[in-house]
């Protein structure tokens, strides 16, 4: 991980898709940068299938759920911050009406019950993102 005073750079979460950091520390806050489903080392997107002209052909919502807060943890724990740390959670969603659900049931395995931080939580429906993804993901966690 790199650390250059509050810049954070995880080892483990995907590249960023342009010129930001994963995280950066402000006082006892922990900002995340939107955070996709990629994989790190890697263009595939878990949940995407592509046709050959770059078009989204298919996708699996509950995949790249799954895959987002998999980065999301990983970018807060090479943060050195605990999991019970997240206070605020910022997702968009392409498509509220049809991915909501499951979005939602993902969620709670992550964000509620027990042992799992509860924090407040604003779900938004954009038209687009950046790359060909229909989640993403930001939050803010409190450091220790």
């Amino acid at each position: 991980m790199t650390i250059d005073s509050d810049r954070i750079d995880s080892p483990s979460a995907p590249e960023p898709v342009g010129a930001y950091p994963h995280a950066r520390r402000a006082g006892n806050l922990l900002f995340l940068s939107g955070v996709g489903p990629r994989k790190r080392g890697s263009t595939d997107i878990p949940g995407v299938t592509l046709g050959s002209n770059g078009e989204v052909v298919a996708k699996d919502i509950d995949a790249q759920c799954r895959s987002c807060f998999d980065n999301v943890k990983a970018i807060v724990g090479d943060a050195g911050v605990p999991w019970a740390n997240v206070v605020d959670v910022l997702v968009f969603l392409t498509d509220m009406k049809n991915d909501f659900k499951i979005y939602n049931e993902v969620y709670a395995e992550y964000f509620a019950g027990d042992g799992n931080p509860n924090p407040t939580r604003t779900t938004i429906e954009i038209n687009a993102l950046p790359t060909p993804i229909a989640v993403e993901v930001k939050v803010i966690a409190t450091i220790d």
